[in-house]
């Protein structure tokens, strides 16, 4: 029991220090501390961290999902050209297409999913401290619910697909939507449950808007 209890605790720290290197990193990157075309070096940016280099390693390999890095022959990792105007084309994707998927799956997703759903987004509301990755799982059931049921494998994957790439403005960077977006969920939950499909097209569309703008500002700040 105590092996496995040590395990489980080095695990949770691996992840928290994964995530600690990867917000560091990421925010270096967004505000061009380390220039476009720099390799990335795991061992150097470790000794900079002070940390080891599997969590750097993990955090590297994230950035990569997201297209913040890119790996060229020989494993080498090059920082790519961060382009805000990308960014927001990606949500405009995301919006034509989750509006899209909602319209399909407004008859599709079964009351027990729903449940599920408003559970998970209201138990994170209800954190006397919310945490990032548990407002992540909440959002990601929600958004993978809708892209699930709408039936088109295609559609679906390139919704999961598109949402990793906006991973990054999180509730670690975007607090100020985390009550107003979990709202905005519910709102659609809620037209689901009717089976009101242009309801939960336009909360769906709105709700993408809103994340949307959201970090435009953000981007403006910084």
């Amino acid at each position: 029991m105590n092996g496995d209890a040590e395990q489980s605790d080095d695990g949770g720290r691996d992840r928290s220090l994964g995530r600690m290197a990867y917000d560091a990193l990421l925010d270096r990157l967004i505000r061009r501390e380390i220039p476009v075309g720099s390799v990335l070096q795991e061992r150097r940016l470790a000794e900079e961290l002070d940390i080891s280099r599997t969590p750097v390693r993990d955090a590297l390999n994230r950035l990569e999902s997201e297209g913040f890095v890119t790996r060229k022959p020989g494993r080498m990792l090059v920082v790519t050209e961060f382009s805000t105007r990308t960014l927001i084309e990606t949500l405009y994707v995301r919006q034509v297409l989750e509006a899209d998927a909602v319209m399909l799956a407004t008859d599709r997703i079964p009351q027990a999913a729903l449940d599920a759903s408003e559970a998970a987004i209201r138990a994170v509301m209800d954190m006397p401290v919310p945490d990032a990755e548990a407002d992540w799982a909440a959002d990601s059931l929600f958004h993978g619910m809708i892209a699930e049921h709408s039936d088109n494998a295609v559609l679906s994957k390139m919704i999961l697909d598109l949402r990793i790439k906006t991973h990054m403005f999180n509730l670690d960077r975007m607090p100020e939507r985390f009550e107003a977006g979990h709202r905005e969920h519910l709102a659609v939950i809620a037209a689901l449950r009717r089976r009101d499909r242009e309801a939960a097209r336009d909360g769906i569309r709105a709700h993408i808007e809103n994340v949307k703008q959201s970090i435009i500002d953000k981007l403006r700040r910084i």
